[in-house]
């Protein structure tokens, strides 16, 4: 069954070229390594008229903006082999000095495609 992990982060504008460099990175070394799909999504519509806005769920700053990013595994066992692999050469390559967006509200989860996989 395939597998999806799921990350909502806040990114500075200011900030944006910076985690853009970052995420083709991260995209080129996931895929080499054996991920379906990866994409990056930036925040375009942010205010629904329901339920709870992502602005709001990470407390977004003025200046923030947010990206909407996952990856698609073959299952959650691939993405533990793949998610090693990544870590392993992202280790290599040194993680950069600073990340471009606040850790700390960042939401992540992984999630069994049950519905178009």
């Amino acid at each position: 069954m395939r597998y999806v992990d799921g990350y909502v982060l806040p990114v500075p504008v200011k900030h944006m070229k910076a985690y853009l460099r970052m995420a083709r990175m991260g995209k080129k070394v996931w895929l080499k390594h054996g991920a379906l799909d990866y994409k990056e999504c930036i925040g375009d519509d942010l205010t629904p008229k329901w339920g709870v806005p992502f602005p709001r769920l990470l407390k977004l700053k003025r200046g923030e903006t947010v990206v909407f990013s996952y990856v698609l595994f073959k299952s959650r066992a691939h993405r533990d082999r793949v998610n090693a692999k990544v870590m392993k050469a992202m280790e290599a390559l040194g993680a950069p000095p600073q990340m471009p967006f606040d850790v700390k509200r960042m939401v992540y989860g992984g999630f069994t495609v049950s519905v178009g996989g």
